[in-house]
């Protein structure tokens, strides 16, 4: 009975269980929300930019590594067939390394996206899934981010010609519905492979935070995720 008790107390006092609460505690929820979620952010961001923007970021990484679209995946196989490997080999590394490069540019835009967030959008975090906190990120930045990244992708991946030769076939494959219109230009879709990669990260980090919010070292996370 008395464990009862006192979950239902932690439970008012966090905000995070019980509706019957006074002005004076859904404040103070409102407010460790908010900060919780901030650092739940930041601490997401950060570890995905370091894991990822570094040598072997992505492509060491079997969980995040750029592949070759589709329609190009059947065609390395020719290539490799006849001696030409290396340059199936080159596009991949320059994909992942393109990616590397851009990951770093992020972490302004995604700290900016973890400081202004609002106490409501916090409580609906909060309350949320399990990768809420990493959903709230991507609806906030993909879009930006994007437009960041493609710039940083296109000079990695310019210097390989089959990069070039693949947008000039894959672009006519398009109209046969052979390749679909997102896989037809390697920047893009280098570019969304790296938004995807980075955002799969950040949702690692959330969902750890989650599973073990004291070991996350911090009390305000210790205090939001742990109820």
């Amino acid at each position: 009975m008395k464990r009862r008790e006192f979950t239902a107390g932690v439970l008012a006092a966090s905000g995070l269980g019980l509706a019957h609460v006074g002005a004076g505690a859904a404040d103070l929820s409102q407010r460790d929300a908010a900060a919780g979620i901030r650092a739940a952010l930041e601490k997401g961001a950060n570890s995905a930019v370091e894991l990822l923007g570094r040598p072997d970021g992505f492509l060491g990484n079997p969980k995040v590594r750029i592949p070759l679209p589709g329609f190009l995946d059947g065609a390395a196989q020719l290539l490799r067939t006849i001696g030409q490997g290396h340059k199936v080999d080159d596009l991949v590394t320059a994909m992942n390394r393109a990616a590397e490069a851009a990951v770093p540019e992020a972490k302004t835009l995604l700290i900016g996206a973890a400081r202004s967030i609002t106490a409501t959008d916090a409580l609906k975090i909060v309350r949320g899934g399990e990768t809420s906190v990493t959903d709230y990120f991507a609806s906030r930045t993909r879009a930006p981010l994007g437009v960041k990244f493609l710039p940083i992708v296109t000079r990695a991946t310019e210097k390989v010609s089959l990069a070039e030769r693949y947008n000039a076939v894959a672009g006519k494959a398009v109209g046969l519905g052979l390749v679909k219109k997102d896989d037809a230009n390697i920047q893009q879709y280098v570019t969304r492979k790296t938004l995807d990669g980075l955002y799969t990260m950040i949702g690692d980090e959330e969902k750890k935070i989650r599973a073990d919010p004291v070991g996350a070292g911090s009390a305000i996370l210790a205090k939001v995720f742990g109820h």
